[in-house]
This record gives structure tokens, sequence and C-alpha cells, in this order.
């Protein structure tokens, strides 16, 4: 077993590292305050080769191991979980589901500016009556030959307006349940496609979380993705390797809130000395940095997987369901340590607790998590 990382790996994760000191800690506070999307930022991660890093070099990614990803993941949400939760649909949700399973005209046309980091892409499966219920899809795509027509609404997108390529499951045949769905490729501007209001979130309050309205929307035959009745399989495949992206989320907005606690517990002063150095707020400090250690054997351990090529399904699940309540865990007690002072935005720990709380519910709630482990152990 070996836990060193490679050369290669080490220089990635101190370019993560230092784009998030440099580009995202200013006016990450403001943007939050704001609801502010980081365009900007964005734009540069996508420069950076960020937002393709798992994709072929031939498709303009940077071909990249899942591993390196992970580790970009963990530096980026230590600052900002909004611009983070961008990296990771764009390259665990979109580019991966069309790399694995787009057609070559899908790949040309569509996966290539989304690896580059020239547009972005959206997922587009949750539904206001199915949310851990995938198979209750109940946006509808009727097929009229040489086209589908697609009706229905989409809840909780990320990059909700600002993508411009959007992967959407809807049911075709729902005689067949299941498997009757289907996975498209939608533009924006395609003629009855709308966005709605931006979600007012508890919060990675800066990502652009939207609902999707689809009225008879076409979609050409060649933006169905696979064969007919493959959307479903195609979610949850795709949607195996969303959760080390969001595992790698919670581990690093764990790590920045434990991080910013040690620092703080250095500085201040209670009763003539550093308060680290009292035992109620050492032994605090302790229980952080082990909880956060098993969180990264966790996640590193499923990007591994991924990369041997070996099933990763149950280390993947464990990896969100542990670093997702790791993160909630340390967040709260980084505001502990930081006593009132941590109750106000300027330290940014407040922030952090509040972007904890999303990586217990998306990309597959802890409830749904343990479904999934359950059933891979009972197996």
């Amino acid at each position: 077993m070996r836990f060193q990382l490679s050369e290669e790996q080490l220089m990635i994760q101190q370019a993560a590292r230092d784009f998030a000191q440099n580009e995202l800690k200013p006016g990450v506070i403001e943007r939050d305050e704001h609801q502010k999307f980081p365009a900007e930022q964005v734009k540069k991660l996508g420069e950076l080769g960020f937002l393709g890093m798992m994709v072929s070099e031939k498709y303009n990614g940077s071909g990249l191991d899942a591993l390196s990803y992970v580790l970009v993941m963990e530096e980026l949400s230590k600052i900002d979980a909004s611009a983070s939760v961008v990296v990771s649909v764009n390259n665990s949700l979109v580019c991966y589901g069309l790399e694995s399973y787009g057609s070559d005209y899908q790949k040309e046309k569509y996966l290539k500016p989304l690896a580059a980091g020239e547009k972005i892409g959206a997922f587009c499966l949750s539904e206001p009556e199915a949310g851990s219920d995938a198979t209750s899809q109940q946006t509808t795509a009727e097929d009229k030959g040489d086209h589908y027509l697609l009706n229905g609404t989409k809840n909780w997108i990320t990059n909700g307006s600002t993508a411009s390529t959007y992967l959407v499951i809807a049911q075709t045949d729902k005689s067949l349940k299941h498997k009757g769905i289907n996975a498209f490729i939608v533009e924006k501007g395609m003629e009855g496609f709308t966005v709605g209001p931006k979600e007012n979130k508890l919060g990675i309050r800066g990502s652009d979380t939207h609902s999707l309205m689809f009225n008879d929307v076409k979609v050409p035959k060649e933006n169905r993705i696979g064969e007919d009745g493959f959307g479903f399989k195609f979610a949850m495949k795709t949607l195996e390797g969303g959760r080390i992206g969001i595992a790698a989320q919670a581990l690093g907005i764990a790590a920045g809130a434990y991080e910013l606690a040690l620092q703080y517990a250095q500085q201040r002063k209670a009763f003539g000395k550093p308060i680290a150095e009292h035992q109620a707020i050492a032994f605090k400090l302790a229980d952080m940095a082990t909880q956060i250690e098993a969180a990264r054997m966790l996640v590193y351990k499923a990007a591994w997987l991924k990369d041997q090529g070996e099933s990763y399904t149950l280390a993947g699940s464990m990896a969100k369901l542990y670093a997702s309540k790791v993160a909630m865990d340390v967040t709260v007690e980084a505001v502990q340590i930081h006593g009132g002072y941590g109750f106000v935005k300027e330290y940014h720990v407040e922030r952090l607790m509040r972007d904890a709380k999303i990586t217990q519910i998306y990309e597959g709630t802890s409830e749904i998590q343990k479904m999934v482990i359950s059933r891979e152990i009972i197996r």
C-alpha cells in the first residue's frame, strides 16, 4: 500500500491550493452574501484545465487521474464550495457521462468545449416529485421520429442559468418504468426551454441553482445518449463518480474549517495561554484531525479504485456518507472553537458550516448512501 502522491499530483495539488488562496478567497464572503456566481474564477479554472481534468486530451481534456481531481476538489473546497461544485458537476457528471457514453458526434460537438472550459454543463435529474426516487421521472420525452418533444420541470439544478449544455433525464415510455427512461443533451436557447428564478439557499450561495422548465422542446434524435431506455442506467453510473467528487468537496470543507480553527486556537489566548493548550480545545482539535484523516483515506481510496478500473460503488458511497458527516461535525466544532467570532462572517467558519450541510443531501442523500452500502455488503 502506497500513501505517497506522485510529483505530478503534488504539483496539481499545490496549483489548486494557490488558486484557492489567491483567486477564490478574495471576495468569497461578498459572493456568498450576495449570491454571486464566481464567473471570473470559473473562467480561470477552465483555462487551468480544471473543468475537464479526467477527459482525454483527444477531447481537449487534461487526461489526469481521478485522484488528481479529488486533490483539486479538496483544495478548492477549503475556500469556496460554490466554485468547487461547478468543477464537480462539469467533471464528474457532464464530461464523464459524455466521454463514457456519448457518440462521436456528441463528443465532438459538446464534450470538447466543456472539457476545455469554454462552456459549462449541467446535470438535470431531480424533479419536484423525483428526488431520491429517481425512477419517478415526470419529465417526458415523446418520440416524434426524427426528434423528441420534451416537457416537464427539473429542480435544484447546479449551473442552472450559466450552463450552455444540459444533460436531461426524461421518461419516454412510462409502461417500461425505469427501462423507459432516456438521457438527452439540451442546449441553452432551444425554443420552449426556460430557466426559473435562482434559489435562495442556506449554503453554497454563490452556486447557480435554478429550476428548469421544458415546454415542447424539440430535441434532435442524435442528442439522445446511448440506446433507447439507457437513461436511468446512465444517470446511476454517472452519479457513482459524482459521489467521489462531492465526498472530496465535503473533505475540503472539513479540512478548511479545521485549519482555520487550529490557527485561531494557537493565536487566541484565555487564562494566560493559547486556547489550543487548554485540554477542552486540544481534544476537539485531536478529534477533528482524526476524523478528517479517516475521511481522506476513504475518499482517496474511492478515487484510486476508479483509476484502477475496479468497482468503486461501495467505496464511493462510504466516502460520501462519512466525509459529509465529518464536514458537518468539524465545521460545527470550528465555530465553537472560534466562540463569538465564529458566529460572524469575516472569520469564514460560519459559511463553511452552512456549506457543509448540502454535502449530506445532493448527489444522493446520506440515507440513499446507506441503502447503497447495505445492498453492496449484503450482496
